[in-house]
Parts: structure tokens; sequence; C-alpha cells
């Protein structure tokens, strides 16, 4: 029996990877002569680079680059087997996890490190880039990451402006005179699952502002700066990023990619699908496992489980689900090729008790999904 095994991370406590080959123990102690398929994947956000990485043979590059409170962190980012392909995740060089709580402040936060990855990996010779924007502290409306490429954003006085969403209100001028070329000779793929318009209720600031720590009247000035920022950048390119789909992702970078580089936006999990090519590697499976940490109603929007999910039902294939733990709202999830959702919890526990047993928790469950299968199946 032929089993594909493709697992999102378990979140703080088990990569991609690692829960795939749990899953796999599992089912080797049922079936030790199973024919098993691991292919470890992710949604556009954490994971994504590695998950490319891997089923691609290609490598990682680590580089120091200016974080998202301006001071130095260490980011990587991936080149795939093609040697021509580059794999960005945002938040390794401008995420929301590289600032303390008590610090967040997206009037400063800034992109110019993911600007720094994009230069690096020129320099490198890739010219294919794949994007994630999950995870971004920042809501600069991508200002930092097009000065790290070169352009030159000049307020009133024809001076170039700071870093973060606080200048954004100072720009008067874009120059892009100096906007490195090589932009234009490569394509940007972003994924990126967010449709929110760059300004309004439904925009950058309103949605995601706060959990990046923006109050009520910082969320008023960054939306009104953001306004601003559209009108300046329709002046310059025809394009108006006011109230156009993807535009407020992470902060706004996602207008910045659709205005200044040749760039499309996809749904993080089908990238991942496509590059790993887990569809090829489905075919003549009897069944699937996938799973994340947390499975609710956000599932259905675009993470992992709902994905592969998708890719299963195209061949007929059951789906098996294991988490860390089930929420809400999964009810309209079995339409789509789901065949079950199992917590992986297997009785009273604490949070952290969980996470440290991971491991051990989804090879029992896993093993315990399949002897329940396998048992109505015979029984048919």
């Amino acid at each position: 029996m032929k089993i594909v095994i493709a697992p999102d991370s378990f979140k703080g406590s088990l990569s991609a990877p690692e829960a795939a080959s749990a899953i796999e123990l599992g089912i080797k102690k049922v079936m030790p002569d199973a024919q098993t398929v691991l292919v470890p994947v992710a949604d556009g956000g954490e994971g994504t680079m590695e998950s490319l990485i891997a089923s691609t043979k290609g490598r990682r590059v680590e580089v120091d680059v200016t974080g998202p409170m301006h001071v130095p962190v260490r980011a990587a980012y991936g080149i795939l087997g093609d040697q021509v392909t580059c794999v960005i995740e945002m938040a390794s060089a401008s995420g929301l996890i590289l600032v303390k709580p008590e610090e967040r402040n997206p009037l400063i936060s800034t992109t110019y490190g993911t600007g720094e990855l994009i230069k690096r990996a020129l320099d490198d010779g890739c010219r294919r880039f794949i994007v994630g924007l999950g995870g971004s502290a920042t809501n600069d409306g991508g200002i930092g990451m097009l000065q790290a490429l070169g352009m030159k954003l000049l307020d009133a006085d024809g001076k170039s402006v700071g870093f973060g969403g606080g200048e954004l209100h100072r720009i008067q001028q874009i120059d892009d005179q100096h906007f490195d070329p090589r932009i234009s000779a490569s394509t940007f793929l972003i994924a990126s699952d967010v449709q929110n318009p760059l300004i309004g209720p439904n925009g950058a600031s309103h949605v995601f502002g706060p959990q990046k720590g923006a109050t009520a009247e910082i969320v008023e000035e960054l939306d009104r700066s953001l306004g601003k920022w559209a009108d300046l950048v329709q002046a310059k390119t025809g394009i108006s990023l006011h109230d156009l789909p993807g535009a407020g992702a992470a902060g706004g970078i996602g207008g910045a990619f659709q205005a200044f580089f040749p760039s499309t936006m996809k749904r993080g999990i089908d990238i991942v699908i496509e590059y790993t090519g887990l569809g090829e590697k489905m075919q003549d499976a009897a069944i699937v496992f996938t799973g994340e940490g947390q499975i609710d109603f956000q599932t259905a929007s675009g993470k992992t489980p709902m994905g592969v999910a998708q890719e299963a039902q195209k061949r007929g294939i059951p789906v098996f689900v294991l988490a860390g733990s089930v929420g809400k709202g999964t009810d309209t999830l079995y339409e789509f090729g789901i065949h079950s959702i199992t917590s992986i919890m297997s009785g009273p526990m604490t949070l952290q008790e969980a996470m440290n047993r991971a491991s051990e928790l989804l090879t029992q469950t896993a093993e315990q999904v399949l002897r329940t299968y396998l048992a109505g199946f015979r029984s048919k």
C-alpha cells in the first residue's frame, strides 16, 4: 500500500519534516512494508523555504540583514535545485517573531531587510523568486524593501525619508532611477492568501495593524499615510493600490510587489504543491496523511490540510488530518475530501506537555487512525 505523508509544521514543537517522520513511524508499526512517500509541505508561511529546499535538493543561504527594528538579524533564503529560483520567507528578515511584544511599533518597523535578502539573491544569480508574506512585523507599504533595492523616496526638501510606516506621510516624490535593474529581468511569485486592499476598514492597517502594536490612533494614522502613498504610486505607475485585492498583505508590501515588480500572487499552498510535485507523488496512493498544529474554521481559507485534501480529492484518495488541537468550524472541511480529523491529544495535559510530546503523540495517533481505517476496509 502506498501512503503519502504531507503535513505542515506543528509550530513550536515539530518542523514539517519531523512531523512527517513521526507519522511514518506510526504507519510502519501497523504496516512495516507500506510504501511511504514523505512530502513535508507549508502554506506559504513558516516552513515554506525548508519544504521547497528539501523537495528540490536546494540549499540554504544565511546572511545578516537589517531587522524590523533596525538592528541586524541573521536571516536566510533558499536557492532551489535549479540554482536560479530563490525562496524568501519575509518573516525571516522582517517578521513579528523578531520583535518582543512590548517593542512592537509599526510606525518604526521596516521591510528593509527583506529588500536586502532579495538583493543578495540577485547577486547570487537568482532571477526567479518565490516570496512568502506571512508573519510580518511591518506596516510600511513595502517602502523599506524598495529603499534597499535602490529606490529613492524623497521628502519636500528632496531628502530621503527614513524607515517605517511613520515615514510614509513625508514622501513627496518616488525616484526609481536607481531601482535595481535586475528586478525587471526577474519574476516574482508572491505566496499570500490575503486578499485585503491597501486601505480602508478591510485594509492593511485596520485588519493587521493591532497585532503589530498599533493603537487605534496609530491605525488611523497609518491608513491615511498608506492612502497618500497609494496616490503617489498611482501617479507614478498608473496602478491603483487603494482597493486592489492583496495590496494590503504584510502591511502593504503586497502592493509594492504589484506596483514595482514583475509579480503574480498565488495561494501559498498551491505554490508549494506545484514545486514539491505533490500531485504526481499522490499517483496510485491509497491514502494521504496531513496535519498541522491547529485545525479550525480558518483551515478552509487555504491552510495546508485544505490544499492537500483538494489535491487528493482530484484523485479520489481519502485524507486523514492529524492536529494538535481541533477548533470550531471544521464541519465544512469534509466537503473537500477530508475523511477524518483527529486530535493527537491522548488525554488531559498542558499545552507545554503536548508540545514536548508532539512527536510521540503524532506517532501514536497515526497508528490508531490507520488501524481503524484498515479494520473498516477489511470488513467491507
